[in-house]
Parts: C-alpha cells; structure tokens; sequence
C-alpha cells in the first residue's frame, strides 16, 4: 500500500496534474479554488513548468487554447463566474478539437452568488459551456483520492478524443482535506500529429482554427465530431452502484450529495429499507444504462443535489419515466443533511414508490 499524504480536494487536484504530466498552467484566482493557482505558483517553477496568472479569465483559456493547439497538457482552474467568462474559449477549444483540461470548482449562484459550495453549474458543463453543438468530458470526484484520479484521467481522455475534459466539484471537495495516495497510474501522452510544433521543412503546416465558412464543411466537422462523441458515450461512462441488487429506492447523487446520500441509505438499511444508489462519476457521458436497467426493481428515484435541481432531468431521461423521480435538494451554498435525504427516502419507502 502507498503511503498517503493529507491533502486538500484543490491541493491533490494540483498535484495530479503534475503527475500527469501537465507543465502549464493558467489562471485567475477565485474562491473557493484558489488553492489550485497557489500550488501550481509554488510548485510549477521547480519542476520547469509555465504558470502564469492571466490578467483575466478570459485571457486564461485562450492561453490554454495556444498551448494545446502545440500538443501539450494544459490546464486551467476557476470557480462558477470564472468559468462562465471562459465560455466563448471553451466553444473556441471543441471548435479547434484540442485537448485540455477545465478545473470548476463550483460556488454558489447565479451571477457573483456566494463561496460556499453548489452543483448549479451542472447544466453549464453538461450542456457544453458555451456556444455551438459540442459535449465535454465531465467528471465528478466524490473524494480527494478521486480528485486527484480523475484530473489524471481527464488529461488521459481529453488527448485520446482530442476534446476538453472538465473536473467538476462542489466547493466541499475543494476545501475538505483527506488522505490521498498520488502513486497514480498514468499514461504518457500520446504522438500529436496535428500539432503546431513546426514543420521543419519536413511536412505540411498544420492549421489550428474553429472557423468555417463553408456550410457543408461546418457541418461534416459537427457530424464528425458527435461521431467521436459516440465512442466517448460506448466507451468512456463510468458510475458506482451502492446497494443497487435489490434496491426499491434509488438515490441519484454525485459530488458531496453522494457521500451525504451513503450515510442516509446506511441508516435506511438498518430499517429495513431497500434503497441504493447510482452515482455518475462521468456527468457527460451520463450512466443512461445502469439507471434504465435498474428501473426493472425500483419503483422510485430521488435525485440529491445541491441546486434547484438540474440532474434530475438526466435521471428522468435515463429512466425513461418509468417510475417516478423527485427532489432533494439545498441551493445557494446549503448542503442537504443525511437526515434530510433519509426523511425522503421514509417518505418514499411509505407511498409505496408513488408520489
């Protein structure tokens, strides 16, 4: 067993990235992940890598743009209104298909809202992040030892489908500090063909660019390019089922309302209530099949979450409607209660599966 070291969410997230071969880095500091910025200042310099606090978030995804269009891994890290301002480079990146990696480490809103944690940004990531017909790669760490996992696997998805891959946590798994082993397993890069490293008279120029003028061609890329989406959706989607063989009841959480949900779904057990969970780690590939398939056995969701409540409407399409889903839920920096969601699965558990 590796030794482990106690870490921040932001502070192992930092540290995978380097792990992962990551040697740029771009930024504006903003609560509650300012801890990312300040770990790469520290230590990008002693290893020969690049950190640059841009003048603005803005500036800091264009950059990223420039250093993934020459083939290396790069990343930046924001907060809710850090990454709305990155949108329109978000777009540019799945225009241009160049790989990088996007930290939302998520805070209450809308608009400046407050620096306690939420899951509001969910459709924001989802949904692409900005204009145009594109997906990213959405990962949702449920502990420290997954932040610092699945930043290693972001960079490993985003190079392998040439496409942006965004970390998104709550505030909570920024902040909260935990054990965490950083033997991770990393693979290297791979060979970049497209990249813009020069040609040295012995090839054509490569040309980076997310404009298209001619219809037709605009739209082969975006078929094309939800072609390679496919393979993501087949290949990449990834989910932890708790409890689920002989569940009536199915908690639909992820992020800290996953760890908050286990707690109340021990107690529920001891009851003698058969309820489980599914938890999306991939938010974008979402788990469509385990959710279909279990709606064999269980005659109702509730989806936990901490906003107004946006997931639940992915749960909802998984599930194809065929048993009834509602909502648990806190906004604006609350965290729902272990006793909040077991109430809800009481409640549940009573109607028989109907609202």
């Amino acid at each position: 067993m590796a030794d482990k070291v106690l870490m921040k969410g932001n502070e192992a997230i930092a540290e995978a990235a380097l792990i992962a071969g990551c040697r740029h880095y771009f930024g504006y500091p903003i609560t509650p992940q300012t801890e990312v910025a300040a770990y790469m200042a520290k230590r990008m310099p002693k290893i020969g890598g690049t950190f640059l606090q841009a003048e603005s978030e803005i500036a800091a995804i264009n950059m990223v743009y420039g250093v993934a269009s020459a083939g290396y891994r790069v990343m930046t890290s924001s907060s809710s209104p850090g990454i709305s301002l990155k949108g329109e480079g978000l777009s540019y990146l799945a225009g241009a298909d160049l790989p990088a990696l996007v930290v939302n480490v998520q805070r209450g809103g809308p608009g400046l809202g407050g620096i306690q944690p939420s899951q509001s940004d969910y459709f924001q990531a989802t949904r692409g992040g900005g204009h145009g017909d594109y997906h990213m790669i959405v990962l949702a760490p449920a502990s420290v030892q997954e932040m610092a996992e699945l930043t290693v696997k972001g960079f490993e998805l985003a190079d392998k489908y040439r496409m942006t891959s965004m970390i998104l946590a709550d505030g909570t798994m920024g902040q909260m500090m935990e054990p965490v082993a950083l033997d991770l397993d990393v693979q290297p890069a791979p060979e970049k063909p497209w990249a813009t490293t020069g040609t040295k008279m012995a090839r054509e120029h490569n040309i980076i660019n997310s404009l298209s003028l001619v219809p037709e061609e605009l739209e082969k890329f975006n078929f094309d390019r939800y072609e390679r989406y496919k393979k993501v959706e087949e290949n990449e989607t990834r989910w932890e089922e708790y409890m689920m063989d002989d569940a009536e009841i199915c908690i639909a959480a992820f992020g800290i309302a996953a760890r908050v949900s286990k707690n109340a779904i021990n107690q529920a057990r001891k009851e003698g209530i058969k309820v489980g969970m599914i938890r999306p780690i991939t938010l974008w590939p979402f788990p469509k099949a385990p959710f279909l398939a279990s709606t064999a056995h269980v005659k109702q969701y509730i989806s936990v979450e901490l906003s107004m409540g946006q997931m639940i409407e992915d749960v909802r399409l998984a599930t194809e409607c065929k048993a009834p889903c509602t909502l648990v839920n806190r906004a604006g920096g609350m965290i729902p209660s272990p006793e909040q969601v077991l109430e809800a699965i009481r409640k549940a558990n009573q109607n028989g599966g109907n609202n």
